[in-house]
């Protein structure tokens, strides 16, 4: 499948995955964060955003999708950022296919995801619609950050609510959560069914990883996802206090400002690596 994608700046390429629901838009803040120095590259996967289809579909799908894109776009080797269901698919990707890429940086994601997520109550579903629609009107209003934010299932999503972390429910969450298809939300659910777990598998994978995360994340909880950093041969991690699962949004430059670090880090393994071409080299 032919996949809508985003791209800007110049530099070593970032494929940049969204989680679920989402679009290449819900990544903007590492896309805008990082295109100073690297070619950002952010999909809709297949069944969101702007590249949907109307026949069933698995996760694995994407796989090859991602693989089609690389090629199309004369990608060799990149770095791989997933937030999320996105980061599930990188590992994925270095697992299936290691000679493409270069590094991992994981966001809110585990190789083996647990959730600690409570059961939702029917004020807390009120509250999250009202909240989403008066948020899109008035973006980062009083009344919904202080109000029926809290009070409803963005209090599991956020313990920081800020302004901009509403800010970016409203001109990019919102939109993707309307964009996400009943076919996503089905091959999810089947792959949710099946217990994913590649934790034995993540030691093959050679290359830098950077793994992040939220510790009061509910719905890939940290616990989770420092134990993939823990499998993982050559990985960095940190774990971020009162944040949780959309914490790109809560804690934006201090994640870019730890992933650019990390990526200052191992540019020599970039150059070595290879991009596709010359242009395609950190600078």
């Amino acid at each position: 499948m032919k996949l809508h994608y985003e791209e800007q700046g110049k530099g070593f390429p970032i494929l940049c995955l969204h989680g679920h629901p989402g679009s290449a838009k819900t990544m903007g803040v590492f896309t805008a964060g990082l295109r100073d120095r690297y070619r950002t590259l952010a999909p809709d996967l297949r069944g969101y955003g702007r590249s949907q289809t109307r026949s069933p579909f698995d996760l694995e799908d994407s796989l090859t999708d991602l693989v089609e894109l690389l090629d199309t776009l004369g990608i060799e080797r990149c770095l791989v950022l997933g937030w999320s269901l996105g980061g599930i698919l990188a590992i994925e990707l270095a697992l299936r296919h290691p000679e493409r890429v270069a590094g991992l940086i994981l966001i809110a994601t585990a190789a083996r995801p647990v959730g600690a997520h409570p059961p939702t109550s029917w004020v807390e579903l009120l509250n999250t619609g009202l909240g989403s629609i008066l948020n899109v009107l008035a973006p980062g209003n009083r009344l919904v950050r202080h109000g029926l934010g809290p009070r409803s299932l963005y209090r599991y999503l956020l313990r920081q609510h800020t302004p901009h972390a509403y800010h970016r429910l409203a001109k990019e969450g919102f939109w993707a959560f309307l964009g996400t298809s009943p076919l996503a939300h089905r091959a999810l659910n089947r792959a949710l069914a099946r217990r994913y777990n590649r934790l034995p598998d993540v030691g093959a994978i050679a290359v830098p990883c950077l793994v992040l995360c939220g510790a009061e994340d509910c719905h890939i909880t940290a616990a989770a996802s420092l134990e993939t950093a823990a499998h993982l041969p050559t990985a960095e991690s940190h774990c971020y206090p009162h944040t949780a699962h959309l914490l790109p949004w809560e804690i934006p430059e201090q994640l870019l400002d730890d992933i650019q670090h990390w990526l200052n880090q191992h540019q020599s393994t970039l150059k070595a690596g290879g991009g596709g071409n010359c242009s395609d080299q950190p600078a």
